[in-house]
């Protein structure tokens, strides 16, 4: 497995080993000791997640002590997924990064503990799934804003250059608070 730094800390892209010929391929997507290094320690939930085009899920997190590091990739269709880092210690705090995530690429985007997640989905039927170290609990999930402007996130470029024209957003996650204005902090941990 490939794994490549992107530019905020303990975030990385992950690419599995691809072995295929003209009858298909194979490819050993999860395999621990690769991802011991990171701190994912062991899966404790699998997830999917299927979409339409133009559907954006975010800025999601969960918070202490139930929050969550995420292996995330696309299986069906294509995303760019988002993240952004809450994490007050470091140096990347308040940055944001995306990834574009297929099934051709053969990509997955390690999310590491306190960092917000989101996605849009660029073409109907895409099937994300996530892999996840903590359990669910509802009571402690969080977010922020998906757009906020203090961030930065280039989402009119990524609506231009796919042709989504009106994203669709949740009632909640249309809602959210800034990051700023967020009371959710969290601390590198690895």
């Amino acid at each position: 497995m490939k794994i490549i730094k992107t530019r905020l800390e303990d975030c990385y892209i992950l690419e599995p080993d691809r072995f295929g010929d003209d009858r298909g391929y194979f490819s050993p997507y999860f395999i621990q000791e690769n991802l011991d290094q990171l701190g994912f320690e062991k899966v404790v939930q699998a997830n999917r997640s299927k979409s339409s085009k133009g559907v954006v899920r975010g800025l999601h997190f969960q918070k202490d002590p139930k929050c969550q590091a995420k292996i995330v990739e696309v299986i069906q269709g294509a995303a760019i997924d988002v993240v952004v880092d809450m994490r007050e210690d470091s140096s990347t705090f308040g940055m944001w990064e995306k990834v574009l995530l297929t099934p051709d690429n053969n990509r997955q985007l390690f999310v590491p503990r306190g960092f917000a997640h989101g996605f849009v989905s660029l073409e109907d039927n895409t099937i994300f799934q996530y892999l996840i170290d903590n359990d669910y609990a509802p009571q402690l999930e969080g977010g922020i804003l998906w757009n906020d402007p203090e961030i930065g996130i280039d989402w009119d470029k990524i609506f231009e250059e796919y042709n989504i024209d009106n994203p669709l957003l949740s009632d909640k996650d249309k809602n959210r608070e800034t990051l700023k204005k967020c009371k959710t902090r969290f601390r590198r941990n690895k």
